[in-house]
């Protein structure tokens, strides 16, 4: 019961605090004091206490998009383990639930951007669709290449091959791989630089700011909520590869773990401030390399 309220907790609460790192670092190499680290919590409540404008040309699914896609990132949280806290929900083959919960998620917020028929929603979602197509091959991949060296199913069991660091230097180039694989998903998945820039106010340029156009107060409210949930999970994927926890209490392990997505959020600022933004037809080719990175994995493994 503990480890289960531990793993809510995490994975409720922390989330908008990485959004405010990431900004916090860029603000930091910009030279700039920057918005306060807890602003994503303030512009989160914010948004929920105020109202919401809809266009009676929408339907249902307007409404209903911004719902499904916190409910399938919540739910995607509960598939993975932090460290040492274990997943709440696990069984043989969840990395297929994992996987296209975010991918359900994706089909409400696209549908949701369509039902308005506005063209620069219907431009983002398409982007969001084509790039998604390149970054569930390379996760897939990946998630073979764990399957094949932890003998495991599921992702409790795919994902703790790294707290046996004997296990995980003999296999370390394939690992290595599939992390900067994953790496390139993680910031595909949630619109980062050099992909997308989540601070951009050209619609030309945008992807997924370009589906969320005329979403206000409550439902954008959701909306942020879930993308730092989205990165939070996505981040932990990473993390139990990277930076796996040994046993030790588990308080300990949830503030080790808060630590360690704390720099990988610093890291992912970086990032951000040293690249810039790619041009739209060279992002696929940075995807397709996430392909060949997890897909060399997992050829090095078949025998």
């Amino acid at each position: 019961m503990i480890a289960i309220l531990l793993h809510l907790v995490l994975l409720l609460i922390l989330p908008p605090l990485l959004l405010g790192v990431i900004n916090k670092t860029k603000a930091f190499f910009a030279g700039r004091v920057g918005a306060p680290l807890l602003q994503p919590y303030y512009d989160i409540i914010k948004l929920l206490k105020k109202g919401m404008v809809v266009s009676s040309s929408t339907t249902w699914i307007f409404r209903a998009g911004p719902l499904v896609a916190l409910t399938a990132s919540v739910t995607a949280g509960l598939l993975i383990p932090l460290g040492n806290v274990p997943a709440i929900i696990t069984f043989a083959g969840d990395f297929i639930l994992f996987a296209y919960l975010f991918a359900l998620a994706r089909f409400f917020t696209t549908s949701a951007a369509l039902d308005t028929g506005s063209p620069f929603e219907g431009m983002g979602s398409a982007r969001e669709v084509t790039f998604a197509v390149l970054t569930e091959p390379a996760l897939f991949f990946a998630f073979l290449v764990l399957a094949r060296l932890s003998n495991s199913i599921s992702l409790g069991g795919m994902l703790s091959i790294g707290v046996t660091p004997m296990y995980a230097v003999g296999n370390a180039a394939p690992l290595v791989l599939i992390v900067l694989g994953l790496l390139i998903v993680l910031l595909a998945e949630n619109c980062r630089l050099p992909v997308d820039d989540p601070t951009t106010h050209l619609e030309l340029t945008m992807i997924h700011e370009a589906m969320i156009l005329d979403h206000s107060g409550p439902l954008l409210g959701l909306i942020e909520y879930g993308s730092a949930i989205k990165l939070f999970v996505l981040e932990s994927l990473v993390l139990n590869l990277v930076m796996p926890l040994q046993p030790m209490p588990l308080w300990l392990g949830c503030l080790m773990w808060t630590a360690e997505t704390i720099a990988l959020s610093m890291a992912i600022g970086f990032i951000e401030s040293v690249t810039a933004r790619l041009r739209m037809p060279r992002v696929p080719t940075l995807l397709i390399a996430a392909i060949l990175l997890c897909g060399s994995a997992f050829v090095m493994l078949v025998r």
